[in-house]
């Protein structure tokens, strides 16, 4: 599909569609050239590029207060369906969402994970009263423990293969912060599935985080072993960038 072209534009230069394949994408490859110097033409975005992100949530409203007169005569982009400036909205448990949903069902993994999050209270309330000592110091919020499981489970490296001069290095690169939150909430899912399937998800999940929160359990030594390795390939560290 053609982008959208000007009026004037076209009545400047008039096109004549080209029947071949190879002559199709040496025509698109001349209108995707000229795109830039139209404002008018679209890309692969609904808005133009003058337009601005959203500030939905309200804390961020209240940080950007100064700077929020500035985008008085801005045109804003329209917000995601899926935000929300509640104070039960969270990013990290939005993610966790997607990552558990399959086939589409967003309801489905929306009930599990406020499942595991329940039992999570639960099991730390029950500590709580169990306690001898202070009983203060046992965190009983389950989205901090949530996001504290997540935080402990991040990595920092990993081992990508680069062949130089027919052999396969295994070589630790950094990745990015996004990614690193990507492959904690995936570790973390993955270990809960590979546990027995006569317990269902919510409480092997709630299992997991538990004990990554506290600085154990598969999760947290998945991550020591892969640092371990990138710290033992650290030689070739340099293939990097050659």
């Amino acid at each position: 599909m053609l982008p959208r072209l000007c009026g004037a534009y076209f009545k400047q230069k008039l096109y004549i569609l080209p029947t071949t394949k190879n002559a199709k994408m040496s025509f698109l490859s001349r209108i995707a050239e000229k795109t830039t110097k139209f404002s008018c033409l679209r890309l692969m975005s609904v808005y133009p590029t003058h337009y601005v992100d959203p500030i939905v949530q309200k804390e961020k409203q209240n940080e950007q207060k100064n700077e929020l007169s500035k985008l008085y005569h801005i045109p804003i982009k329209a917000a995601v369906n899926k935000s929300s400036d509640t104070v039960f909205h969270d990013d990290t448990k939005e993610k966790m969402i997607n990552y558990i949903t399959k086939k589409g069902n967003s309801a489905l993994a929306r009930t599990l994970l406020s499942k595991t999050l329940e039992l999570i209270k639960r099991t730390q309330t029950e500590h709580m009263n169990l306690a001898k000592g202070d009983k203060n110091a046992i965190n009983t919020n389950a989205e901090t423990l949530l996001k504290q499981a997540v935080e402990n489970c991040r990595p920092l490296l990993q081992v990508t293969a680069i062949k130089r001069g027919g052999v396969t290095y295994q070589v630790p690169v950094p990745i990015t912060t996004r990614r690193s939150y990507f492959l904690s909430m995936k570790w973390l899912l993955e270990a809960a599935r590979e546990k027995e399937r006569k317990v269902s998800l919510p409480e092997k999940l709630a299992w997991e985080i538990l004990d990554a929160a506290h600085g154990q359990g598969r999760v947290v030594k998945r991550k020591d072993d892969l640092h371990r390795q990138c710290e033992s390939n650290r030689a070739y560290a340099h293939y990097r960038w050659s």
